[in-house]
């Protein structure tokens, strides 16, 4: 199947850290639908969580870390350029204004964080903004979203399907592996002195250890941070 350049994939969170299991995520995503590009968007201020734990500045630098060597994929900062608190249909409008319409988009997001769909701004009109790309977590199996979310059922679709045949926006469930692993997972790892290789990238790992970040679950600055200042005016936050 040709890819098709204007075929971009999404993939929002606070990333506190990045781990494993999102870019499993956006790796069954991009290979499942052929996914010319996938953007990581580290959100700012997420509107339904607690402050993030590590700096906007450290956790940009990770999503950068992780993505180094893949084709197509790129870290952005376009929520963390605005003050304003991270909504998902805010990013979409964005890339609306870029000249994306609905159907090129593809929102990827785990079946856990989309079963809390219906508490997120906007719904359910976010829906008709791009494609979401649903992928199973463990304990989420994309199968039971039908039963969680009944009223969305109808829309709800699983490969193979002619995308680039149904611009209308739909539901994608992707059912794949991912690895077993959280951010909170990880930060609790830290602090009671664990190690935590494995669950993310070799270069994200050196990243959290050099300045010791996630010793404390003190959300906001640390001690580590002080000395590196966040992004001057630089989507939810799933971990």
């Amino acid at each position: 199947m040709a890819t098709n350049l204007r075929r971009l994939g999404i993939l929002g969170g606070t990333f506190d850290p990045i781990h494993n299991g999102h870019l499993d995520v956006g790796e069954a995503a991009a290979r499942g639908l052929d996914l010319a590009r996938m953007f990581a968007i580290t959100s700012n201020v997420p509107p339904h969580r607690p402050q993030p734990f590590a700096s906007s500045f450290h956790r940009f630098a990770m999503v950068s870390l992780a993505l180094s060597g893949r084709r197509g994929w790129r870290a952005s900062d376009l929520e963390l350029r605005s003050p304003s608190p991270s909504f998902t249909s805010t990013t979409l409008k964005r890339f609306h204004e870029r000249g994306y319409a609905p159907g090129e988009l593809f929102f990827v997001i785990g079946a856990d964080a989309f079963s809390d769909i219906t508490t997120w701004r906007d719904y359910p009109a976010l829906l008709d903004g791009a494609h979401f790309v649903v992928v199973s977590r463990p304990g989420f199996p994309v199968q039971q979203l039908s039963h969680r979310l009944p009223l969305l059922a109808d829309r709800m679709v699983s490969p193979p399907i002619d995308v680039l045949a149904q611009m209308e926006p739909m539901i994608i469930l992707i059912d794949a592996a991912t690895a077993d692993v959280s951010s909170t997972a990880i930060r609790q790892r830290r602090v009671r002195g664990e190690s935590i290789e494995g669950l993310v990238p070799p270069s994200v790992r050196q990243h959290i250890e050099q300045p010791g970040l996630y010793t404390s679950m003190t959300p906001g600055r640390r001690a580590s941070d002080q000395a590196v200042e966040s992004p001057a005016g630089r989507l939810r936050g799933e971990d």
